[in-house]
């Protein structure tokens, strides 16, 4: 009985609901969230870094994040870095370090966030797609040379679907969760 390796394709899929995770930690929703300060990079001995690594990063109740660099002197770089990279969080700095206020959210901006992620999760669809649609070639190509049967060609292409299936499946639950999250 011949066998085919779907462990390359598997990783794929994997890749995608990982992808989609990452996404949505840098979606802000009203709860205060490091993972929203991400992508936001602060100028450091002629480099350019991630706050988390010039700085500790704590959340400080459900809609403020305390930041305390381990280098005073950097206080007014991280706070020009997270301003610029227009949030729409609001950025204060004290005594202990720098503080980031998370506003309420409006129904609009909550229906605008939504919508984003309503596109990444079909992008992450889209990247599933990509992953099945190279398998089924692979495997009609194995077909016509003679490698696998008719049979064994539609019960592999049954198993990716019945991968595909449960990578959507996992997918639209990730976005339930974060359309809680969003809307709560």
């Amino acid at each position: 009985m011949a066998t085919y390796d779907f462990t390359k394709f598997k990783k794929g899929i994997a890749g995608a609901e990982e992808w989609l995770k990452k996404e949505f930690s840098g979606i802000r929703t009203g709860q205060a969230s490091p993972a929203v300060l991400d992508g936001v990079k602060v100028e450091s001995y002629g480099t350019v870094v991630p706050i988390s690594q010039v700085a500790a990063v704590t959340t400080e109740g459900p809609r403020t994040i305390r930041i305390i660099p381990w280098d005073a002197g950097q206080v007014k770089d991280i706070e020009k870095a997270i301003t610029i990279a227009n949030l729409g969080l609001s950025v204060g700095v004290d005594d202990k370090g720098i503080r980031v206020n998370f506003p309420e959210l409006t129904s609009e901006r909550r229906t605008a966030i939504l919508k984003i992620a309503k596109e990444k999760v079909e992008e992450g669809k889209k990247q599933v797609r990509s992953h099945r649609d190279d398998v089924m070639k692979e495997l009609q190509t194995k077909e016509k040379d003679g490698s696998f049967g008719k049979d064994d060609v539609f019960r592999f292409k049954n198993e990716a679907q019945k991968i595909v299936d449960q990578a959507n499946k996992n997918l639209d639950a990730s976005f339930e969760r974060k359309e809680k999250e969003i809307l709560s």
